[in-house]
């Protein structure tokens, strides 16, 4: 099993049906996956925290160090993909759909060797549009 033949329908079963057989799916709602995938992406950050970028390329090269980052990554997709399954979301669908909305926030021509949020480059006009938008809403705030 490797990333390249492997969909992600078959990961999903993968940790379904290693949870079906303990039993764990009536502890598998949103709410408490959505924490695990919490918790989990913290545990990955654990090895990155007050670490420089050398250090963590270093890291990467020594094979136990990575293996222990590759382990809280897997617990991370883990813990993503029982939520994507318990709430019937089709992850592939939705991250097409996500990138399709990226692209028309992140136009290559004004985007492109940036890491500016969108609204640091969107047109003039755009923007007025949008704050005027947001003028005349007097619907509840969120």
């Amino acid at each position: 099993m490797d990333d390249r033949s492997t969909t992600v329908r078959e990961l999903m079963d993968l940790v379904l049906h290693f949870s079906r057989d303990r039993d764990w799916e009536q502890f598998h709602h949103p709410k408490d996956l959505g924490l695990c995938l919490a918790i989990e992406v913290g545990e990955v950050l654990e090895h990155f925290r007050f670490r420089t970028d050398e250090a963590i390329r270093n890291d990467l090269n020594d094979p136990e160090r990575k293996r222990a980052i590759a382990h809280e990554l897997a617990d991370s997709l883990w813990a993503l993909l029982r939520l994507a399954d318990v709430c019937e979301i089709d992850l592939a669908a939705a991250l097409k759909e996500k990138i399709g909305l990226a692209a028309e926030k992140y136009p290559v021509d004004r985007s492109s060797g940036r890491a500016d949020k969108y609204t640091a480059y969107v047109r003039a006009g755009e923007n007025d549009a949008t704050e005027r938008s947001r003028s005349q809403d007097t619907g509840p705030k969120k």
